[in-house]
């Protein structure tokens, strides 16, 4: 996989890190071919339950997650590679996948970086973490997700104006309008990430994968299309070998033992 993004598995944990720290960890044609196959890898791996993204900030003054597309990749015809058919911007933002992924931002997240932030599914940040969709300074418009995912995220008035100034917003403002689900001091961003996989991979997996595809369908679905998808995730985690440990587990008074299965 290419130097520009690293994967490396901690037990049931896939760790992938953005790795072009000298360019504010933007996303060149290279970065979005390597994360896309680093979703790939992650997605099929049944060894693997849950995912960290985090970025190399080693040599920044003001440590950056990801400054989003690379402008001069931009400015010199190189727009598409960008992009992947799959996943879309930086081979991440509209990838469909089954395993929930948390963000570890301790740094700037902005234009396609905070896009990046938003199609994950959980968010820990450190206190100099911000966020925002600096594109209207730059005569673009956030195409990757950010006009939709941010409002749903903090909610339209905030997101809003945070989309036509262009201008970031604090990772407190962050926790506080819930986009951010655990706010830690700088540097202990990673860690709390670890922290966080370690109690999503102490549930049984096939639970957490249906109930985080309920979840996300709730932004965009009817009652009646998320009661019927409810049921058959309902029928389809239940008819699992895993629902029979859990039940049993239960009745032993132990600790069960999932297989994914």
């Amino acid at each position: 996989m290419a130097d520009s993004v690293q994967y490396e598995a901690l037990g049931r944990v896939a760790v992938i890190t953005l790795n072009r720290p000298d360019a504010r960890n933007a996303v060149n044609g290279d970065v979005a071919n390597a994360m896309e196959a680093a979703l790939d890898q992650l997605e099929a791996d049944p060894e693997i339950w849950v995912g960290i993204l985090r970025a190399n900030s080693e040599g920044q003054e003001r440590p950056v997650f990801c400054a989003g597309a690379d402008l001069k990749a931009i400015n010199s015809g190189q727009a598409g590679a960008l992009n992947t058919k799959r996943g879309g911007f930086a081979g991440f933002t509209y990838r469909e996948r089954s395993k929930p992924i948390i963000a570890a931002v301790d740094g700037l997240a902005t234009a396609g970086g905070c896009e990046i932030v938003l199609a994950c599914d959980l968010v820990v940040a450190s206190s100099r973490a911000s966020f925002g969709l600096a594109e209207v300074k730059r005569s673009l418009i956030a195409g990757a997700g950010g006009l939709f995912r941010l409002p749903r995220a903090i909610g339209q008035a905030a997101a809003m104006e945070a989309i036509l100034t262009g201008e970031p917003f604090s990772a407190r403002r962050a926790y506080e309008l819930g986009l951010v689900s655990r706010l830690v001091e700088p540097g202990q961003a990673f860690d709390e990430a670890l922290k966080l996989a370690a109690q999503i991979t102490a549930a049984a997996p096939l639970a957490v994968y249906a109930s985080r595809k309920v979840v996300l369908a709730a932004a965009y679905s009817d009652d009646e299309t998320l009661k019927a998808l409810t049921n058959a995730e309902f029928a389809r985690v239940m008819n699992s070998e895993d629902t029979k440990e859990g039940l049993t587990a239960f009745i032993e008074k132990r600790a069960p033992n999932w297989q994914g299965k």
